[in-house]
């Protein structure tokens, strides 16, 4: 079935952080302004001239990182559940405008209620969630790979690197710093993902630009990258933007180069276009000769970061993580990527 080609609009947007705060009145308080914030510009995008059906929002955007908040202490005072409150306010603007909304936020899960998962999600056109990610790579909080049986007899695959069908195309979700995990994106195309979605939180830099460059062509994907404006949420001196829209070719088809809030990073996504370069037999097509088959040995046999690392105990503090590091070094030192000391 033909999709029609439609437009896309990065909500690049100030982020305050909430871990500043000290109570969690005044935590939901931060949370609340950003939230408002989000709202407004997803509502000017909507309300212009040419409007977006899919909008996607920074990560971070509503609760900023925890920084070094303990854990129990960012779940108790700022992670909320999917769906929940944030994604509930979300859900009345998109059901407003019947457009996507793809954002990310810190998420606790009853079946793990000590843990929180840096989650991304995508909301339909009425209000509902269809589809939900939780980053993989990761060194700073539970990862559903740190519990990866558990999980994997909780969600399944699917729930593991999950894509969604919409009239728009099939999506996939991921934050910030995974586009540099090539293989992630692979996966998420070998399920078939059309459209990469990507909220971020990082330096403006060439490399970041590089890589999402690198992951929209080797996949023939596009990408949809946003990131936050002014001081980005790890610093208080570094700075965001560079929302971009990558095509399937790794061109760009829309850049903000500046820090400062803008919904200016808009583009039109041709789906239809994107199939048919995926079907062309030309030397264009990397997907139609890439021998995926001769590298299958090297993945199986490689294990670097520990599964399961976390199944038993959950962490408190990123001092918690050291022995899982430890663990890992010593893996890649047995493999013969890390020269013995």
């Amino acid at each position: 079935m033909a999709i029609t080609p439609w437009r896309a609009t990065c909500i690049q947007i100030d982020s305050k952080v909430a871990s500043n705060a000290t109570t969690k009145a005044e935590t939901w308080a931060i949370i609340e302004a950003n939230l408002v914030n989000a709202i407004a510009k997803i509502d000017e995008a909507c309300s212009g001239p040419t409007p977006p059906k899919l909008v996607v929002l920074p990560e971070f955007a509503f609760q900023g990182p925890p920084r070094a908040a303990p854990v129990s202490e960012w779940i108790e005072r700022a992670c909320a559940s999917i769906p929940g409150p944030i994604t509930d306010r979300l859900a009345n603007i998109a059901r407003k405008f019947k457009i996507y909304i793809a954002g990310n936020h810190f998420e606790v899960d009853p079946k793990w209620p000590d843990r929180y998962f840096n989650s991304s999600f995508l909301l339909g056109p009425k209000g509902e969630v269809i589809l939900r990610y939780r980053r993989i790579n990761t060194a700073s909080w539970t990862s559903p790979h740190d519990i990866l049986d558990q999980y994997r007899e909780a969600y399944g695959e699917d729930g593991i690197f999950p894509v969604v069908d919409t009239e728009l195309g099939r999506m996939a979700i991921f934050p910030c710093g995974e586009v540099a995990v090539p293989e992630l994106s692979r996966v998420f195309m070998l399920r078939g993902a059309e459209i990469l979605l990507h909220p971020s939180n990082e330096p403006a830099n060439a490399r970041a630009d590089a890589a999402k460059i690198c992951r929209a062509a080797e996949n023939m994907c596009y990408l949809i990258s946003t990131n936050i404006s002014g001081s980005i949420g790890f610093s208080d001196t570094e700075r965001g933007g560079h929302s971009q829209i990558v095509d399937y070719n790794g061109n760009y088809v829309a850049f903000e180069h500046g820090d400062k809030e803008s919904i200016a990073c808009s583009a039109v996504i041709d789906v239809d276009a994107l199939q048919r370069a995926r079907r062309d037999t030309g030397m264009g097509n990397g997907l139609l000769r890439t021998r995926m088959a001769m590298y299958k040995s090297y993945f199986e046999a490689a294990e670097l970061y520990p599964a399961n690392a976390l199944a038993d105990q959950p962490i408190e503090t990123a001092a918690d993580l050291v022995p899982v590091h430890n663990q890992a070094l010593a893996n890649a030192t047995k493999a013969g990527i890390l020269r013995p000391q």
